[in-house]
């Protein structure tokens, strides 16, 4: 029998994040919640644009990940809705990131969080910092492309 698996849309995503580095490698680690943060989440409260996360003790943890407190709940809701919460990842990935992570100008940046299995996933990436010439050729770039297309769209309605 072949488990079928659900991935479903994201519940918070870091807009920014492709905006601010060059992302080179992403890694899905699953999250350590606490009563009802999952609810919370679920309903898409959770904001992850300030999010970092740091490696201590061979452990990985994210930081100033907001989950809004869930507003139905109860004694088990979490005083702290900005708390690090611990990343589940393998050994073996922990160390490498932390290699990758100590060199100058990468930091491991949260990009989407979303839920596959039942299960709420954060999707991590390696990420050089960008300077501001890095964005502006970026900005470019997609402005020509985006006239590209429309030239391209203009000509097929003039064809037709």
């Amino acid at each position: 029998m072949v488990k079928k698996v659900t991935e479903s849309k994201p519940l918070a995503q870091n807009k920014k994040a492709s905006h601010d580095y060059f992302i080179e490698e992403t890694l899905e680690a699953g999250m350590v919640l606490t009563g009802t943060e999952i609810k919370s989440l679920r309903t898409g409260r959770a904001n992850i644009n300030d999010a970092f996360a740091t490696i201590r003790n061979g452990e990985i943890f994210v930081h100033n990940l907001h989950i809004s407190p869930f507003e139905q709940g109860n004694i088990h809701n979490p005083v702290d809705p900005t708390r690090a919460r611990k990343l589940l990842l393998h050994k073996s990935q922990i160390v490498k990131l932390l290699g990758q992570a100590k060199q100058e100008g990468y930091s491991i940046v949260p990009l989407k969080i979303y839920v596959r299995n039942g299960y709420a996933k954060l999707l991590i990436g390696l990420g050089k910092g960008k300077k501001q010439y890095d964005k502006r050729d970026t900005a470019a770039k997609r402005d020509s492309q985006r006239d590209i297309q429309r030239i391209l769209r203009e000509k097929q309605k003039v064809i037709r």
